[in-house]
């Protein structure tokens, strides 16, 4: 059984909502003390770490494919490292199972572990890499401010679904940790699929797409969004707060409204895109 045989639709409307990055002020923490040097310590990459580091930031922060699934963005930066730096055996393999696999996950990951031995230490970078974040500081992994002022103005008009590629276990004691989790009504994680499969699932409980809006800090949450012809709501880097703020005194009154699509959210999409410099 799925967790999309134990959602039941209870409102109209749906939000759904990314979580690293977007409710949750945990994404640059963990790629600048987890994600990056853990891909340099698996791949014994230390004589080139401060280049290497500064594109993985870039490649999962800082540009367009900001808050790509962890294992394509190590398989876009194992292939810059083959090609630049130092040759990383396998690394077609890898690439060729992060653009095509049905699902990304440690779970997935060791179906493959026999076939390549790049697949053992993408797994042990993936494993690694949660135990660095189990290990920091609560106080560092907290809600951006205006979080849960904004799931107070949403929670008995609209559904609440998590849409995230991070792994369950992060999602779940994040939110848990500061109580929002009885917001919520549906976490979608890495291990169930992508974003735009997510939300695909999400309006077969029979949604209209114009009544879902999904919330996102990234490219790819306005991809799946697109891909769904679901509403899209940015959440901007560097100025989540006032997102946030926005979310709840007018953006999401004019969602329920019916006013949202045309021209207000163009207008947001416009201010997403050029926050991100795309």
């Amino acid at each position: 059984m799925s967790v999309f045989d134990e959602f039941e639709k209870k409102h109209e409307y749906a939000v759904c909502i990314d979580s690293d990055g977007c409710a949750m002020d945990t994404m640059t923490i963990k790629h600048v003390r987890a994600f990056g040097p853990c891909l340099v310590r698996e791949w014994k990459l230390e004589d080139r770490q401060e280049e290497i580091l500064e594109r993985w930031n870039v490649i999962n922060l800082y540009s367009r494919t900001r808050g790509i699934n962890r294992f394509k963005g190590l398989a876009m930066m194992l292939k810059e490292v083959d090609a630049s730096f130092t040759k990383i055996p396998g690394v077609d393999e890898f690439c060729t199972w992060a653009d095509n696999a049905k699902e990304l996950s440690n779970g997935a990951l060791k179906g493959k572990l026999q076939e390549n031995e790049i697949f053992q230490k993408a797994l042990s970078w993936s494993m690694s890499v949660n135990k660095t974040v189990d290990a920091l500081p609560d106080e560092l992994l907290r809600p951006f401010e205006g979080v849960r002022e904004a799931f107070d103005i949403i929670r008995g008009k609209a559904d609440i679904v998590v849409v995230s590629s991070a792994n369950p276990e992060a999602v779940r004691n994040e939110w848990g940790r500061y109580g929002l989790l009885p917001y919520v009504d549906l976490i979608c994680t890495q291990e169930i699929g992508s974003k735009a499969f997510c939300i695909s699932k999400v309006l077969e409980k029979g949604y209209d797409p114009g009544k879902v809006l999904m919330c996102g800090d990234a490219p790819g949450d306005l991809d799946a969004a697109k891909t769904n012809r679901v509403l899209y709501f940015p959440i901007l880097a560097g100025r989540e707060t006032e997102s946030w703020k926005l979310l709840k005194d007018e953006a999401f009154a004019l969602f329920l409204d019916g006013r949202y699509s045309g021209a207000y959210q163009d207008e947001r999409i416009r201010e997403f895109n050029a926050n991100l410099g795309v």
